[in-house]
């Protein structure tokens, strides 16, 4: 396949609020190369979990994708139809909701439903199907697979059912793998055994990876290219090492400086001033010009473009954009 296993360009998606439509994607732009772990960052409620729905096309009524344009694996997803769509998911692309136990069915063992989902793509028999789900359990080490085959969700840990998902997810191989907030809810000794367990199946599938966190610890340990967004928009996108250690957006700043340090030990925690303002009271501008203390006049009535400050890194920001031109 030639060009990204997904691009998503200039994407609108809305939902209806007091007679007008506000945006919760607003203009999005991004790409995921085949191979590479993208992720996805900021605050909860800034669009990163609704990014993903719009390009699974998962996005909930009332809700619709208004414009721009969503490639998957080479394909125009707005294009497709249902029944293409439904084929696409789990296929080629594949997702992991934050929290298993609501995405699992709690009426139905675990290996019957893996079993189902490979079934569904794949003509194969019932004992075909089984004998991989069992493999794809003890591939994502799940202890005593054949004997998990049977459990229900109730009966399994937390990190086992997210193990679940994973099999789930990766038992048709896809070119893109979604994972919502994949380690929330977990302890953080099964959580960097669940960031270990997708970084071997990246390599060892090239799956390409959509990570959506607010964790930065979890961004260090698995990403290749970081994408920030902020209240429905990106504002920072560029290599892992590049925006961790060079972060030029005043958010992103913030968000870093917000991060424990043992070299800041006994120092109070740094936080950005105010709140993020609700969807029907963004500014016209800058979106995070309410927040921000390096805000001009210019900044709550005008919306800044994208600056390149490195190569493969850019910067939503007109301040930043004056210091780049002088």
């Amino acid at each position: 396949m030639i060009g990204p296993v997904l691009r998503i360009d200039e994407v609108l998606t809305t939902f209806p609020a007091a007679g007008t439509r506000i945006p919760v994607v607003d203009h999005v732009s991004l790409e995921v190369h085949a191979g590479e772990v993208l992720a996805l960052v900021g605050e909860s409620g800034c669009g990163k979990s609704m990014t993903a729905l719009s390009a699974m096309r998962l996005v909930p009524k009332p809700g619709r994708v208004e414009s721009g344009n969503i490639q998957l694996c080479g394909r125009d997803v707005l294009a497709l139809s249902v029944s293409e769509m439904r084929a696409m998911r789990g296929g080629e692309a594949a997702m992991i909701f934050q929290e298993p136990m609501t995405s699992l069915n709690p009426v139905q063992t675990v290996g019957a439903q893996v079993v189902e989902a490979i079934r569904l793509h794949e003509r194969v028999s019932f004992v075909e199907a089984r004998k991989r789900t069992i493999e794809m359990f003890d591939r994502v080490q799940i202890p005593d697979p054949e004997q998990r085959f049977g459990a229900y969700p109730h009966q399994l840990s937390g990190g086992l059912k997210q193990r679940v998902m994973i099999a789930m997810a990766a038992a048709m191989r896809p070119k893109l793998l979604i994972a919502d907030e994949p380690t929330t809810a977990l302890d953080v000794t099964i959580q960097a055994q669940i960031l270990e367990l997708l970084r071997e199946l990246q390599r060892e599938l090239g799956t390409a990876i959509l990570l959506i966190t607010h964790d930065l610890g979890v961004v260090n340990e698995l990403a290749d290219r970081i994408a920030v967004m902020y209240a429905s928009r990106i504002v920072e996108q560029g290599e892992r090492v590049d925006v961790l250690a060079s972060a030029r957006h005043p958010y992103t700043e913030g968000l870093l400086r917000s991060v424990p340090a043992a070299a800041r030990r006994g120092e109070a925690l740094h936080e950005i001033a105010g709140v993020v303002p609700s969807p029907s009271e963004w500014p016209a501008g800058c979106r995070f010009s309410t927040r921000c203390d390096r805000v001009e006049s210019r900044c709550g009535d005008a919306v800044p473009t994208s600056t390149q400050v490195a190569p493969g890194h850019t910067v939503d920001c007109f301040v930043v954009a004056d210091e780049v031109a002088q």
